[in-house]
């Protein structure tokens, strides 16, 4: 347990009840003379009116002070001035921000974008990339966005309803979403080129998908949510990817099959 309060909170929390930080050494210390003096008070005044033998006294003082001081009254009252003897817990660095990948479909009519991206902004919302997918109803828009430790999934959500978004998905993610699509797209073709049986693992990769395996998935319609995408193989029969809670774009169906087309072709022309 001391291993585990220790990782977390840097080894500076203070051992007499945990909190951060440490107290200062002149805090700590008066809060001992306060602990210490009422009882000394109390004896050497008890001592005193009864006139005990002297070597009685001195035992007297010695036994029943150290007792109540170390396993009763110092802990006593260090855990009642705990709010004077400590400053506020620490908080945690300012610098420290979330990633977001937010899925969302707005009308396609001017001036929805913008109203998105200042609902965003009111959130503290800070936009780092962004995708524009046309779909039969609108547009499908996939952004990355940053934003303070403090802003939870719920308070997107919020901002996007606000600035009329509809079927909106909001997904804790990494600087990995930030890597550039294009340049992944063409390090990928270049793999299926070299290899074209990588072309399941190249299409999984790009689109963040799983590849599905199981025959009843394959051979069945295509769910209507659609996070199951099929493409052909270049062998025989199709090969079909999922991505639960988070439907495939026109783009994306459309990168893909380029893919299966590019794997197709490098066969071929193998001799």
């Amino acid at each position: 347990m001391e291993q585990l309060r220790t990782a977390l909170t840097g080894g500076t929390a203070c051992e007499v009840c945990g909190r951060l930080p440490h107290p200062r050494r002149l805090r700590l210390t008066l809060a001992k003379l306060l602990a210490i003096f009422p009882v000394e008070f109390a004896l050497h005044a008890a001592v005193l009116a009864l006139h005990p033998p002297y070597l009685v006294s001195v035992t007297l003082l010695v036994i029943t002070t150290t007792a109540l001081v170390i396993w009763v009254i110092e802990p006593s009252t260090m855990h009642l001035l705990r709010s004077w003897l400590h400053a506020p817990r620490s908080q945690p660095p300012s610098g420290i921000e979330s990633l977001w990948r937010i899925r969302v479909t707005l009308a396609d009519r001017p001036g929805a974008l913008e109203r998105l991206t200042h609902e965003l902004a009111e959130a503290d919302a800070n936009i780092l990339g962004l995708h524009v997918h046309p779909v039969d109803d609108g547009v499908r828009d996939e952004l990355v966005v940053s934003t303070p430790d403090t802003v939870s999934s719920r308070w997107l959500l919020e901002a996007i309803e606000n600035a009329g978004g509809r079927d909106a998905h909001v997904w804790p993610t990494t600087t990995l979403a930030l890597v550039d699509g294009q340049t992944k797209a063409l390090s990928l073709s270049a793999q299926v080129v070299s290899d074209p049986s990588e072309l399941p693992h190249a299409v999984a990769e790009l689109l963040g998908a799983h590849l599905v395996t199981d025959r009843v998935t394959l051979e069945g319609p295509l769910p209507a949510d659609g996070t199951v995408l099929k493409i052909p193989s270049p062998w025989t029969g199709l090969f079909a990817f999922t991505r639960p809670g988070e439907p495939f774009t026109p783009a994306e169906s459309a990168r893909a099959h380029r893919l299966a087309q590019l794997a197709e072709l490098a066969l071929t022309r193998c001799p």
